[in-house]
């Protein structure tokens, strides 16, 4: 299902956002939480995304084309060194395309499994829970931990943030690829439903 994917479109503003066309499959979470190690996973290719060793430098939403759907990187959040003009920026920019984007079928919210979900996790998970939107917890970096500490782990972030089965977390590692297959079929099954929708 991955095929050969490719950055289409980067946008900083929502009149800029390409055509209503394709289902999309949004990731939101922390600066540092792995994104583009994930999309480049899910691609089976190395650089689409650019990883950076600068938290808070993607301030744009980026538009990958996979076979059928879009996934589109949105800006991590939990980024000090940005200021609030920025962040305010950035927050109007993440809302608006989460809140009113008619093709979005999922959003993977990525928490980093070793450490426990911060404020700003909890945060977006109530503001997504609020607004309704299709979500799925994605425990990402599990190669870090044995399997005993990534499955507790997990159970610490679904407790946490009281998550259903069918929100997640799904343990994954861009390393291993584990939780790779599971990924694509919660994405097959959103991306499914919205051809029959």
């Amino acid at each position: 299902m991955s095929g050969r994917a490719e950055l289409v479109k980067s946008v900083a503003r929502l009149v800029d956002l390409p055509p209503e066309a394709r289902p999309e499959i949004a990731l939101v979470g922390r600066s540092n939480v792995g994104k583009s190690s994930l999309i480049n996973a899910l691609a089976g290719q190395k650089n689409l995304a650019r990883t950076s060793s600068t938290p808070g430098k993607t301030r744009l939403l980026h538009f990958y084309r996979f076979d059928r759907y879009d996934l589109v990187d949105l800006p991590g959040y939990g980024y000090a060194q940005v200021s609030k003009a920025m962040r305010r920026a950035f927050g109007e920019l993440v809302e608006g395309y989460l809140k009113d984007r008619r093709t979005l079928k999922l959003i993977l919210h990525l928490i980093d499994i070793r450490h426990p979900p911060t404020a700003d996790d909890r945060l977006m998970r109530e503001w997504m829970t609020y607004h309704a939107l299709p979500q799925l917890v994605v425990a990402t970096k599990a190669d870090k931990l044995s399997r005993g500490r990534a499955l507790a782990a997990a159970r610490r972030v679904a407790d946490t943030l009281k998550l259903t089965p069918e929100e997640g977390p799904v343990i994954f590692s861009a390393v291993s690829g584990e939780g790779k297959d599971e990924l694509f079929r919660r994405i097959a099954a959103a991306v499914g439903s919205a051809a029959r929708a």
